[in-house]
């Protein structure tokens, strides 16, 4: 008898013992991933990139893109879709990774558009119609133009915009952000400065779901 009572309090002690352990992990875990996102902060925030939403949200998700990307246009209504589930709670931050053969010249086009405050109908237009002007995993920029049309664009004042050395310059930074943060494929994720565990919009999601509780309690 007294055998098994030593033998029930030493599996007590076990368990309390192990879940300890598990809380301290995860404490550290998760003081990991909050050193991770100040760290990310200075490479995901630029002044230069084009935002949506309110400036003052508590979610921010940083977004690498490559317009070529066809995950980036299958995810792009999905992301609107959950910003909108949760109305000015949520910050969309673009950064360009323009990692297809030709793709800068279209992030020109956007940044052209962008100047006549048109980037985000622009955005949606080419993404929409993707297939219109990529081939074979290759972006064609002279093909972007007629899908822009019916957005009272003045053409002429992009074909001018397009080479304009602070576009280059965008980027430059952008890539080299990207280089820093390791981003190596579109879209690449943040979510208040952490990247996602696994790429899938579910994980997107439970990310956003998981900041939006961390914010409400402050």
């Amino acid at each position: 008898m007294k055998q098994k009572t030593l033998f029930i309090v030493a599996s007590i002690l076990l368990l309390v013992g192990f879940a300890a352990g598990m809380f301290i992990y995860n404490q550290q875990q998760q003081e990991a991933a909050n050193q991770l996102a100040a760290a990310n902060r200075a490479a995901l925030l630029r002044m230069h990139a084009p935002s949506l939403g309110k400036a003052d949200a508590p979610v921010v998700i940083v977004e690498f893109l490559d317009p070529a990307c066809e995950t980036c246009a299958a995810f792009y209504p999905r992301v609107k879709e959950l910003m909108a589930a949760h109305p000015d709670k949520i910050r969309l931050v673009l950064r360009y990774a323009p990692f297809h053969p030709g793709s800068d010249k279209v992030v020109a086009v956007l940044e052209a558009a962008r100047r006549q405050d048109k980037f985000w109908p622009a955005l949606e237009a080419l993404l929409a119609n993707q297939n219109g002007w990529t081939q074979n995993h290759v972006a064609y920029a002279d093909r972007t133009w007629k899908h822009l049309d019916g957005l009272g664009l003045n053409m002429e004042q992009m074909a001018f915009d397009i080479t304009a050395p602070e576009i280059a310059g965008v980027i430059e930074q952008d890539l080299a952000d990207a280089r820093s943060l390791k981003v190596s494929k579109t879209p690449e994720f943040f979510v208040n400065g952490k990247p996602l565990p696994s790429f899938g919009f579910a994980q997107l999601q439970a990310l956003v779901e998981q900041a939006l509780a961390e914010t409400s309690q402050r």
